[in-house]
């Protein structure tokens, strides 16, 4: 999803199993997608097994997590059986489903149908094809859904692309008016092209087998046809004035991706950021535009730590201590099962000393690591190969450093480094280090400071000794754009407040997310566990972005 969401799509849908036997699972996946994942989300809803109870658990549950979007359907029939049967107390059909979503929920939800380019499966007899009353009939009911109140159509897949936009044609001839997005599903694997498209009764042209019958056996090279296919559907589809494509990725994103990347509707070296953190998709967070930096690398856990919130800090962050930040959770320390692979594999490595740990914080800087127990992000951010160098130093001096940024004056806005916010702007930082370092050599950097008028810094232990030279209430921008009829934009700060908050999981990761890779009584162990309980997190800014030097600082180290 990650993968996928890095390019901006317009929206991503998630399936429900034949029967709601995934619905759960639904409702987690999409929540996910909305609000950690950060991406518009539409979440199928089907009539299968589904009285209307459940439906309206469903429907309040996502509207509870910011979600707005719905694609709805009758349903496949439930595992093992061959029709489709009215649960009862449910729905017959997704016009039912369409008319009730509108009366009890009003316009709160964009509400997505399906079309079928060669009718309903249920329609198309056993030649392949559908009756001409059938299909005429099936358009005649896909107005009642739009009529119902849907907003968009999404086709089934199709092969033929003169199939589409005669059904387009044809769409509009009765009278339907709203956007039809036309599904396009890529041809990733011989067996399963032929396993989808006889369970949706799709025809098949006559080329694309003959193209795929001596290659069905080499998968790359069907891949391949796939994606030159796939491309060639969709030059055709949008040179006939369709906006918008549907690309079914089953999970799969590369050829999706690929296909875009040959039409030139996105570069695959090129991820634009609307800002330098990504902005959940929940409604109720739409006007969050400025986050403390301390959590650059831990966004879905700075999402977990505010999601209760009923406002956000708008414009300049104002007094952060008064939104309630969420209590640390476990949730703030799980890690994907193939992350936490990585991060036994690169840092539950046998430690001898203090220097063994100065190691693993030096090799990440350097990329030599793709993990990092203080980072959900896989390996470093672009920017960091501007300044890590520096950083290796550092670590190497007994710094060890878990968030950075280096000094950015006036770059352009779609630089593939540092930019942020589109094309057309221009964009600022401030270098910032924060990094864990032992009492003396903070005290030795507390005393160097007083030359250096334009440095700020605040440093905390795990019980929350404090020292710093900024007042209670500062707040420091230390991010900041300017775009063509927009305000200066000022997306990331530090202050105080928030990280005296940060603190606490910055410490814990020390114990719940290094210290716990090794067993119980390991030396190894001991000695991460000691680190984390003696050493002070530090926060440092370099406020003059234009001539000054951050690392200069750690010169005589």
């Amino acid at each position: 999803m990650d993968r996928m969401v890095a390019h901006n799509p317009l929206f991503c849908d998630i399936t429900w199993g034949a029967g709601g036997t995934t619905a759960d699972l639904t409702l987690e996946i999409a929540n996910r997608m909305q609000n950690t994942i950060c991406v518009e989300t539409m979440m199928h809803l089907t009539c299968t097994n589904m009285p209307v109870d459940k439906i309206d658990h469903a429907l309040e549950t996502i509207k509870a997590n910011g979600l707005q979007n719905v694609l709805a359907l009758r349903g496949d029939p439930p595992h093992g059986q061959d029709k489709f049967v009215v649960t009862e107390g449910g729905f017959a059909c997704a016009r039912d489903l369409v008319k009730h979503i509108r009366d009890k929920y009003g316009d709160y939800f964009g509400i997505t149908v399906a079309g079928y380019p060669e009718a309903h499966p249920d329609v198309i007899a056993s030649d392949g094809l559908a009756p001409p009353e059938g299909y005429q009939n099936d358009l005649v009911y896909l107005k009642s859904k739009v009529d119902a109140g849907a907003d968009v159509i999404v086709t089934q897949l199709f092969y033929d692309t003169d199939i589409f936009l005669k059904f387009v044609n044809d769409c509009r001839q009765i009278g339907i008016t709203i956007p039809i997005v036309p599904g396009i599903m890529p041809i990733n694997n011989y067996k399963g092209f032929l396993r989808m498209t006889g369970f949706c009764k799709t025809k098949i042209p006559a080329d694309v087998m003959a193209a795929l019958e001596p290659i069905k056996d080499n998968e790359e090279a069907v891949k391949a046809y796939g994606i030159h296919f796939g491309t060639e559907m969709c030059r055709k589809i949008l040179a006939h004035g369709i906006r918008n494509l549907h690309l079914y990725t089953l999970n799969m994103e590369k050829s999706a991706l690929a296909i875009l990347t040959n039409l030139g509707l996105i570069e695959e070296s090129k991820i634009y950021r609307s800002l330098p953190w990504r902005r959940p998709a929940n409604v109720f967070r739409v006007r969050e535009d400025v986050r403390p930096i301390f959590w650059a690398n831990r966004p879905k856990s700075y999402i977990s730590r505010t999601i209760g919130w009923d406002q956000y800090p708008h414009g300049r962050w104002g007094d952060s201590g008064s939104p309630s930040y969420g209590a640390l959770t476990d949730y703030q320390f799980m890690r994907p099962r193939s992350r936490d692979k990585k991060l036994v594999e690169e840092w539950a490595v046998p430690l001898k000393s203090i220097e063994d740990i100065y190691e693993r914080f030096k090799l990440y800087c350097l990329g030599k690591l793709r993990s990092s127990p203080w980072s959900e992000l896989n390996g470093l951010q672009p920017e960091t190969e501007i300044i890590n160098e520096q950083l290796e130093k550092l670590n190497t001096k007994g710094f060890l450093t878990i968030n950075s940024q280096p000094a950015v004056n006036g770059e352009r806005s779609d630089s593939p480094t540092v930019g942020w916010g589109g094309p057309g702007g221009y964009v600022y930082q401030k270098a910032y280090v924060e990094f864990f370092c032992s009492k003396e050599k903070l005290d030795a950097l507390v005393i160097k400071s007083k030359d250096w008028s334009s440095l700020t810094y605040m440093a905390v232990n795990k019980e929350g000794a404090w020292k710093s030279n900024v007042g209670p209430t500062d707040v420091n921008a230390v991010t900041w754009g300017v775009f063509p009829a927009k305000e200066i934009i000022q997306p990331t700060i530090v202050d105080p407040a928030s990280f005296k908050v940060w603190k606490d999981e910055a410490f814990e990761i020390w114990s719940r997310g290094w210290a716990a890779l090794y067993p119980e009584g390991d030396i190894s162990r001991k000695l991460v566990e000691e680190v984390g309980s003696s050493f002070f997190l530090v926060s440092l800014v370099e406020n003059d972005y234009v001539n000054g030097d951050l690392f200069s600082v750690f010169a005589d180290f």
